[in-house]
């Protein structure tokens, strides 16, 4: 599969979201969009797009935000979305209805050639804390912008204000070695997870009048479904997958358990809604 070139130290990133990781989050693209829903409605109503505004989309995915801005600033306006994922852009490029001012394209954020001073707003919904040299990307970004434009995105905060990951992941640690641990500036869902940090970058790469809010979330992981939903969406993708990777099926079975259990105290009907935190982050160029 195609494959994008990229900064070197990106490899990694590139190769795991170009294998089996983004194949799965491809497959599960209409159920994470469900899940996600309430951090889309957050982004599109602090972006606050109009008729007229390119917006470029970084870490787009399978395009959920991309479509949805595109659909604001039609018809003058355009939004193009980046991914390094071949997977998931190929879902993107599926899903997106006709005619609308909206493309994507394989590309590593932090070398791609953006045309200078062409965009209007940089948007992200968790597609900006995976990059090795994010002062790097973000400077790259940054040259993207227009004179007075505005960066909008969204980022997890620590993972012990995100259960509805951590909850499943630490039902498997019953059963499984715990997973490397990570070092806070490595690239990964929580890599943005310190305010401070997320600030010093942004400042460097040349941004301004940085603000990071604090925003709290319920989401449920069942997506209406019920219990045996909420199992088998922690067991698909996240932590709680990764950790069982190459683990023989009865391991997996008794972990199941473990989860199954765990995640039916936060059950009401056929939801199963756990916390969540993200930073809703803005600047300007």
């Amino acid at each position: 599969m195609d494959a994008p070139q990229g900064h070197e130290r990106n490899a990694d990133q590139i190769a795991y979201w170009n294998g089996p990781g983004g194949q799965r989050w491809s497959d599960r693209q209409a159920a994470q969009d469900l899940l996600l829903a309430p951090v889309l409605d957050i982004l599109i109503s602090r972006i606050a797009a109009k008729p007229g505004d390119r917006i470029l989309d970084v870490g787009c995915g399978c395009g959920g935000l991309s479509v949805a801005l595109a659909g604001q600033v039609a018809p003058d306006g355009s939004v193009l979305g980046v991914d390094i994922s071949a997977p998931m852009l190929t879902r993107a490029r599926e899903a997106a209805p006709s005619g609308l001012p909206v493309a994507f394209a394989l590309a590593d954020a932090t070398v791609y050639p953006f045309e200078p001073a062409s965009f209007d707003c940089l948007v992200s919904r968790f597609g900006v804390m995976f990059f090795a040299d994010p002062t790097a990307s973000f400077t790259n970004l940054h040259r993207a912008l227009k004179p007075g434009g505005r960066l909008v995105f969204a980022c997890w905060r620590e993972p012990k204000q995100n259960p509805w990951m951590m909850a499943p992941l630490q039902a498997v640690y019953r059963h499984v070695p715990k997973l490397p641990p990570q070092q806070p500036d490595d690239p990964g869902p929580f890599a943005f997870a310190s305010d401070e940090r997320v600030t010093r970058i942004l400042t460097a790469a040349g941004f301004g009048e940085v603000a990071l809010e604090p925003r709290e979330l319920s989401l449920d992981i069942a997506i209406g479904r019920g219990l045996d939903a909420a199992v088998q969406s922690a067991f698909e993708i996240g932590p709680a997958s990764r950790a069982l990777e190459g683990h023989p099926q009865e391991t997996r079975d008794a972990a199941r358990q473990s989860v199954r259990e765990v995640l039916a105290s936060y059950q009401r009907g056929d939801r199963v809604a756990l916390p969540g935190a993200i930073w809703l982050v803005t600047a300007n160029a």
